[in-house]
């Protein structure tokens, strides 16, 4: 077991956790802590010693979790729903718009543009590129310039994985009016940036990175204007109303977001979901946001001083914990390798190394990333 993080994390949180000191993926995958692994042992060793009460008493995970992540997103859990990833509710929006277009930015990621694909080949709503302004970011102007009669939402990221920018979802909002879908793929950012979640019909995201739940672990947020206007075409038995009534009768779609559930969710990962989330709420938002912002400050200051480019945005209000970069003349592969030398593990691209920051992780993991940088001159 490596040492507590009490030297450089965020007290009340970090001690939770017992990564390397030099990860730096969890815009990949962000590893659990102890209290998750604690509960999805003790889900695993009830259900196998079921009796008659188990099943029911190990599902009331699901009721746990969605209300702890309404309670994040600021809603309520009738507008909440668990989801086994951000693809899923990705695929649910799609599929729920039966026509219009959507507008999908340039260099999403694949989850983003693969659900407006399929739901354009099945003839409901069809996808229009959006193009990112001169800086490669999506912005208000940017989405005013593409607005069209036609289009009935807008599909983005409020994180983007490439650079940590985050998308301004008010002024998003503001631009394209109250009746307009704004759906917002949220799983780079939900737990470490305090955004106004409120401001999109749709957020969705997976737990398995910076929530730091694992994999298969989800939710789907939908405000009023998302239930009135998507069909719950991928709603399946426990998406309606009376789900325990086996009558042969197909039942009315469930009144809230329930209604986009296809089937009963493994109540492990709801526990696991449950107890990530409710970490999370034990320290708030804003103080993991502010340790993230200044632990990436340092890192995008140690990687300046080694000489590489930094891709993601230089304003702190414009990004998230995700630092983007390039050293001149050098692969990136020759890069990452020099990292793992010193004990870092960061995400590697074709043509940039992606180094990703959570409140756990220690002010030693800048100098790691420092003489692995240095050691490449």
């Amino acid at each position: 077991m490596t040492a507590p993080h009490a030297t450089g994390g965020l007290p009340g949180y970090a001690e939770h956790f017992e990564e390397p000191e030099g990860y730096l993926d969890f815009a990949r995958y962000g590893p659990p802590s102890r209290d998750v692994l604690a509960a999805t042992a003790e889900a695993l060793e009830r259900s196998a010693h079921a009796d008659q009460d188990t099943v029911n008493d190990l599902m009331r995970a699901e009721p746990r979790a969605r209300e702890a992540a309404a309670r994040l997103a600021g809603t309520d859990a009738a507008h909440t729903v668990l989801l086994p990833n951000t693809s899923t509710g990705l695929f649910h929006a799609a599929f729920g718009l039966p026509a219009g277009t959507v507008l999908v930015p340039a260099g999403e990621f694949p989850a983003n543009h693969y659900p407006w694909r399929r739901s354009a080949e099945l003839g409901r709503a069809v996808p229009r590129t959006l193009e990112p302004d001169a800086r490669g970011r999506i912005t208000a102007d940017a989405v005013r310039t593409a607005l069209t009669d036609d289009v009935v939402a807008v599909s983005v990221s409020a994180v983007d994985f490439r650079t940590g920018y985050r998308a301004d979802l008010a002024a998003l909002r503001e631009v394209i009016g109250p009746d307009r879908l704004l759906v917002v793929d949220a799983i780079q950012g939900f737990g470490v940036a305090d955004l106004p979640w409120a401001a999109a019909d749709v957020v969705v995201a997976g737990g398995q990175k910076w929530l730091r739940a694992s994999w298969a672990t989800g939710f789907g947020i939908l405000s009023d204007l998302a239930l009135d206007r998507l069909e719950p075409t991928l709603g399946g038995w426990t998406g309606v109303e009376d789900a325990g009534v086996f009558d042969d009768v197909e039942h009315p779609p469930a009144p809230g977001a329930q209604r986009w559930s296809t089937t009963n969710l493994s109540p492990v990962t709801a526990a696991a979901l449950a107890t990530a989330l409710e970490l999370v709420e034990g320290v708030g938002v804003p103080a993991v946001e502010a340790h993230i912002r200044a632990r990436v400050g340092q890192f995008i200051d140690a990687v300046r001083s080694c000489g590489g480019d930094v891709l993601s945005p230089a304003d702190p209000a414009e990004r998230a914990g995700i630092v983007s970069f390039r050293l001149p003349g050098t692969d990136p592969r020759h890069v990452a390798k020099a990292l793992h030398a010193h004990g870092v593990t960061p995400s590697v691209r074709t043509d940039s190394v992606r180094l990703s920051a959570h409140a756990s992780t220690r002010l030693a993991a800048v100098d790691r990333v420092r003489a692995a940088l240095t050691s490449l001159r």
